[in-house]
């Protein structure tokens, strides 16, 4: 008797688990669709892909060792795998980042590189036909294991560190960022950064993004010893104190550890150019007027939220009319 009744009671708490499974299922999706989200934006099996014919085209080392060896250089990277669109995007405002600098820095080369092999989509394709008609913008693929080779990092990068990564394609953005200042020297700038004034003149400086921390969205080193000593120093630090598991510790982390070395301060503040033997960290006003936690403001006069219709006065729209012009005119109703 006893035993029917434990069978009884085991077949209740399985229909009851059923119920509760099958009555659910909306949670269920919604959790399978968030870990394939999560599984999607981690995924970095692009990097290691070759090209096809449709790819950009390969950024050849030997070429560019020569081409990029003067210095004055300006670097985008983009680091999605787009495995989930099947073709590589650059949306408008990115574009316009690339646009502005080779508009006001026509006597520097603008380098936008890619990691994936895809091929562009016919809305990208469009995008830079008007980035190219700028003589100074170069758009290449890089194949990451060729462009780590001879570095200092090649070993540690052949460890396949960004496993150890909650953002991984993020944190490849910090990594070819100082790999890059490394090998060819010149100025580094986020997809999000546009240009509105010459940068031919700047050398060895970073921008503050407040007064505890230096940004590593617009970073340039030099050939001279100055440069050199802080790129080297830059790659070290990225090597020895990576953290996968934060967000900012391989970006602006990098920098910042590397200048209180450097300056031999703790704070910001304090980063002068006496201090930091000729290099300039500029205070947040200069490269971030508006705070990060703040960035509706470029997007509202008052509500405007940030789909912007071309044509509006907002801060950014004012400022992409007049420092990307092809880009902001080609891109019809919405910004």
């Amino acid at each position: 008797m006893k035993i029917k009744k434990r069978f009884v009671v085991f077949i209740f708490f399985i229909i009851i688990s059923l119920f509760l499974v099958f009555s659910n299922d909306e949670i269920m999706r919604s959790l399978q669709l968030s870990i394939l989200s999560q599984s999607i934006h981690r995924d970095i099996s692009c990097y290691q892909k070759l090209s096809t014919k449709d790819s950009f085209p390969r950024f050849d080392i030997h070429k560019e060792n020569i081409r990029l060896a003067a210095g004055r250089n300006i670097f985008f990277h983009e680091t999605s795998c787009f495995g989930e669109l099947g073709h590589a995007e650059l949306n408008y405002r990115q574009a316009c980042a690339v646009e502005s600098a080779a508009r006001m820095n026509p006597n520097m080369l603008v380098n936008l590189l890619f990691l994936s092999p895809s091929s562009p989509s016919n809305r990208t394709s469009l995008i830079l036909e008007k980035l190219l008609e700028y003589e100074n913008v170069r758009v290449n693929r890089v194949q990451i294991n060729e462009y780590v080779m001879g570095t200092p990092i090649e070993q540690w990068f052949a460890i396949n560190i960004l496993e150890t990564s909650n953002w991984p394609r993020s944190h490849m953005s910090d990594i070819m960022r100082f790999l890059t200042l490394w090998k060819y020297s010149g100025i580094y700038l986020d997809l999000d950064v546009v240009v509105t004034s010459s940068l031919e003149d700047l050398t060895d400086f970073a921008g503050a993004e407040d007064w505890i921390d230096v940004a590593a969205g617009v970073i340039g080193f030099s050939r001279t010893e100055l440069g050199r000593s802080i790129a080297n120093a830059c790659i070290q630090d990225l090597m020895k104190n990576f953290r996968g598991n934060l967000w900012g510790n391989n970006g602006p982390g990098v920098i910042t550890r590397t200048l209180q070395k450097f300056c031999a301060v703790q704070h910001v503040k304090d980063m002068t150019s006496i201090h930091c033997k000729g290099f300039k960290v500029f205070p947040p006003a200069v490269f971030y007027p508006i705070f990060y936690k703040d960035w509706k403001d470029y997007f509202s006069t008052k509500n405007i939220n940030e789909t912007m219709n071309v044509g509006s006065k907002v801060p950014y729209a004012l400022i992409a009319e007049k420092y990307c012009p092809n880009v902001y005119e080609s891109c019809g109703s919405i910004f």
